[in-house]
């Protein structure tokens, strides 16, 4: 090769080397090329492929709006539409003019049933381009949404003349035509829109879905398999013939279905997700947690399985093994608020209430829309005894997700427990409007009526509710303690009887019966009762307890002390078992046995104050105050504001030598939460005495001693704050009272000094 040869080659080298340098530095010319092959990618159903090519152009140019609209697509055909409503709002942010993204915006305002935001979305484009189609349809579907068939029909057929050759202009005109119940046309519609464009998955999957409507089985099976030959990779047609096979009842073909999808669709989340959704929908526990797990092991980045996967593992009480996974979760994604809900709920059921409410009230904070962190926050705050946020919480969830039944039960059980008429009555009537084929609702709303003493209308609840689900034994237990409440005992009976055919462990209605029978002073009848119960429901904890109740009633109670023990071994969260087994105890005079049953049940249900009063109250009464202070304020730190232990603290304080200013505080807590008990009337006013305000201690020491006239404490504690006060007349009244009413009181000989001492002339 001669020199010249040689450098006219190197010529043409040298200028391809560069041409090529210049395109790679060029981010316009290498961010379109991304572009592309995300478009190639997307045209052939490699969704994850075209993902990365859009993400690369995005990594060139952030306000690329093209990629952004392109990762929209992908997005919405893998099922992500929260981050695809993301992309496509930063695709009109970037470019106002983009108008398939407004109208892709709009589509996903009208399935989310906000109608306004869609129009808005159509009537922005129709603005700039009259003459578009797509605009025009979806002002239609805005009308259809809102019953105007008769307008959505006239915008649908001037959509199809502005573009006659449009496909989907026709799915939308037929969808109108069938809810016109003008079938015969919805079909033609149907039919045109796949000549127009007979490789559309979309007009085949409509036309299918027309046709199962219509219990058109074999036409709609042909369509959807239609769909699946002309995108195999896409889930969305295979979803629908699985859904085609449930509804023929063809559980068996819809599985398969969802396995052959797994398997042809690997790597698309929203194909291999879809057999573990069919075991969840069916209700197959079981076999979901195993699909789960498998999926779990295939896909550890997908927070979506990781969830799912902690939540199944949570219901079936493996929580060491659902926090593993939360904390995977947790670790790629902080802040993740699904994570933190299934977290904050163990951490509710394990006792961890305040622990709970922190974790909770983050996810509340990162995610203030989602009902189901609000609802499970509410469960924390009422776990650690702060209804009040609770009922907010649990109104919360109500208002974000108007149909979310859980927080309406909650509140219904809780006013239940607290006595609450007006909210059972109001929770009870939401329940009624969100289920009314439920018996629930009827249930709750009759048992508020009854507090509030309208028994008519309980009544007709609680026939409703039996009406709606007669094997159902609520309805039977509560018309129980209606009859009970009317004194009409053969008739109440026949009810709890009913209750209990239905489910032999309804522990509410044997309670009836036992009342029944104790009523009746037939106390052989109600053990035997109980006993015939027990052996249709050996493992009834609360059977147990009653049968104890019952051996107590026909004086064995070294029997009812057996069967006590017996209901804290089969439910060691059986806190009435505690209590009653530690009761029967101490009357035989086994103290230290009785505080070791409180310290084992405090074990179980650290967070439960019953226990700690209870114990408390045990130190007390032998002696042991320090042990006793305690134990009131370890219940405390469970409650802060409960009065029965603030009340008890605040005498033992006052009587042993404490803090006179704690006392106070404690005995104002215990006031608030107790206004019409003598108790804390006496302990507020001996407070007020202790720190020399003298009247304002006669004004409470006086209701108290009005309120329970034979104690001869609060006697005692009237005279003292009268002496103090200078009112020898009434005091020594009070203390003479004292006196008569225990001769052998306590104070008797410092009463008698005062008595001595005192002015007689006054």
């Amino acid at each position: 090769m001669t020199s010249r040869a040689r450098l006219s080659t190197w010529l043409i080298l040298l200028l391809i080397c560069t041409a090529f340098s210049s395109c790679i530095r060029n981010p316009e010319a290498q961010k379109r090329k991304y572009l592309d092959k995300g478009a190639a990618y997307y045209e052939q159903g490699k969704y994850p492929e075209a993902v990365i090519m859009y993400e690369n152009a995005l990594q060139i140019d952030p306000r690329f709006a093209e990629a952004h609209y392109g990762l929209a697509q992908c997005l919405m055909k893998r099922s992500d539409f929260q981050h695809a409503y993301q992309e496509l709002m930063r695709t009109v942010e970037i470019d106002p003019t983009f108008w398939k993204a407004h109208l892709d915006l709009g589509t996903m305002f009208l399935v989310a049933g906000k109608l306004t935001e869609a129009r808005d979305r159509a009537e922005t484009v129709v603005k700039s381009d009259p003459k578009n189609a797509a605009a025009e349809m979806l002002l239609a579907n805005v009308e259809a949404a809102q019953g105007n068939l008769k307008a959505a029909l006239e915008d649908a057929n001037e959509a199809i003349r502005m573009d006659p050759t449009r496909a989907l202009s026709y799915i939308n005109l037929a969808v109108i035509q069938d809810k016109k119940n003008d079938k015969a046309a919805a079909e033609q519609s149907y039919v045109k829109a796949i000549s127009l464009d007979p490789k559309s998955v979309t007009a085949l999957t409509a036309l299918g879905a027309y046709y199962q409507r219509e219990s058109r089985w074999a036409d709609a099976q042909k369509q959807y398999q239609a769909a699946i030959t002309l995108e195999p990779l896409n889930p969305a047609p295979r979803a629908t013939l699985a859904g085609l096979f449930i509804a023929q009842g063809q559980k068996d073909m819809a599985e398969q279905t969802l396995r052959d999808a797994k398997t042809a669709i690997q790597d698309n989340p929203a194909a291999y997700r879809m057999l573990g959704e069919f075991y969840l929908m069916q209700g197959q526990q079981d076999k979901a947690l195993a699909e789960f797990a498998s999926l779990h092991s295939a896909h550890a980045n997908d927070l979506v399985v990781s969830r799912v996967y902690a939540q199944l593992l949570s219901q079936q009480n493996r929580l060491d093994e659902a926090n593993k996974v939360l904390d995977s979760i947790l670790k790629a994604s902080p802040s993740d608020p699904e994570a933190q809900i299934i977290r904050g709920d163990i951490l509710t059921r394990q006792g961890h209430a305040a622990e709970a409410v922190h974790v909770l009230a983050s996810a509340v904070k990162d995610a203030p829309e989602n009902p189901a962190a609000h609802y499970y926050l509410g469960v924390a705050y009422a776990a650690n005894w702060s209804f009040a946020q609770a009922v907010d919480e649990w109104k919360q969830a109500a208002r974000l997700r108007p149909g979310m039944v859980e927080p309406h039960r909650a509140m219904a059980i809780l006013s239940l427990r607290r006595g609450d008429a007006t909210l059972l009555a109001d929770s009870g009537a939401q329940l009624m409007k969100i289920e009314p084929n439920a018996p629930e609702g009827y249930v709750f709303h009759a048992q508020a009526l009854f507090q509030q003493g309208n028994q008519a209308g309980a009544e007709a609840d609680l026939k409703k509710a039996i009406a709606i689900s007669p094997d159902n034994p609520a309805g039977y237990a509560r018309m129980g303690d209606l009859r009970m409440a009317q004194k009409r005992y053969a008739d109440a009976e026949k009810s709890y009887a009913e209750a209990l055919k239905r489910n032999p462990a309804a522990s509410d209605a044997l309670t009836g019966l036992v009342n029944i029978n104790l009523l009746r002073n037939q106390p052989a009848k109600a053990l035997t009762l109980v006993q015939d119960q027990l052996s249709q429901a050996p493992n009834n904890s609360v059977f147990y307890v009653l049968l104890g109740q019952v051996q107590l009633r026909n004086q064995n109670p070294a029997r009812a002390e057996q069967a006590f023990e017996k209901a804290t071994e089969l439910d060691k969260n059986n806190v009435p078992a505690f209590l009653l087994l530690a009761s029967v105890q101490v009357t035989r005079g086994s103290v230290d046995q009785a505080i070791g049953e409180y310290q084992r049940g405090l074990t179980n249900n650290p967070r439960d104050v019953r226990l700690y009063i209870s114990l408390g109250a045990l130190f007390e009464a032998r002696g042991s105050w320090q042990q006793a202070e305690e134990t009131y304020q370890k219940a405390l730190q469970v409650q802060p504001d409960y009065p029965v232990a603030a009340n008890n603290l605040a005498y033992l304080l006052l009587e042993h030598g404490g803090d006179i200013n704690t006392a106070l505080t404690l005995a104002q807590t215990a006031r608030k939460g107790m206004p019409d008990l003598p108790n804390s009337a006496d302990t507020l006013g001996w407070a007020y005495y202790n720190q020399g305000v003298y009247n304002a201690a006669i004004d409470l020491l006086k209701e108290a001693a009005k309120g329970t006239p034979d104690s001869p404490t609060y006697h005692y504690h009237l005279g003292m704050a009268y002496q103090k006060a200078s009112n020898y007349a009434m005091a020594r009244q009070e203390l003479e009272q004292t006196l008569k009413l225990s001769p052998n009181f306590t104070h008797a000989s410092d009463i008698k000094m005062v008595l001595a001492q005192m002015p007689q002339n006054n």
